[in-house]
């Protein structure tokens, strides 16, 4: 690959960096996990970069490849602990800090960490904005598929964290 396509590479990955940070923070619990899998990411982003021919925003195609790298890494994944680790290095928030949402969004992703990885899929897709449609065709199933997958997700979700927040 030449120059110009590797400076091109890094500028798009620049740009959507945050889109590596949201996946790793919905498929691992821990720092060390997430950064192996952004890592990961950005190989298989690379790898496969020469693929790329611009028929989609570069964004689309970075979720695409993200999140199957994330599904593939964590079913290789052996490592992986089945207990969350609470982290006290948080991912950078751009707004004051308010300790009733930390908890509430710590609340959200120990809830995620126990839906599969399409329910992950589906709820970092929703988070994203991306319309039923699209998030279908990322994931290769029907546009009613992705409302029936995601309201039976959102509801799973919604359990989990109700029962978490008994526990706490």
């Amino acid at each position: 690959m030449n120059q110009l396509n590797e400076k091109l590479f890094l500028n798009h990955l620049e740009e959507h960096k945050g889109i590596l940070h949201k996946v790793a923070r919905m498929y691992m619990d821990n720092k060390e996990d997430r950064e192996d899998l952004q890592q990961e990411i950005i190989v298989q982003l690379w790898k496969s970069y020469s693929k790329f021919k611009g028929d989609a925003a570069f964004s689309t195609w970075m979720y695409r490849v993200a999140i199957n790298t994330a599904i593939t890494y964590f079913k290789k994944d052996k490592r992986r602990s089945d207990r969350y680790t609470y982290d006290t290095n948080h991912e950078p928030l751009h707004e004051q800090y308010d300790t009733e949402k930390e908890k509430q969004l710590e609340l959200f992703y120990l809830a995620v960490q126990d839906l599969n990885r399409i329910e992950k899929a589906l709820v970092f897709y929703f988070m994203e904005g991306l319309s039923h449609r699209d998030t279908g065709v990322l994931l290769g199933i029907t546009e009613g598929n992705v409302r029936v997958k995601l309201n039976r997700t959102k509801e799973k979700l919604q359990n989990i964290i109700k029962k978490l927040h008994h526990e706490f």
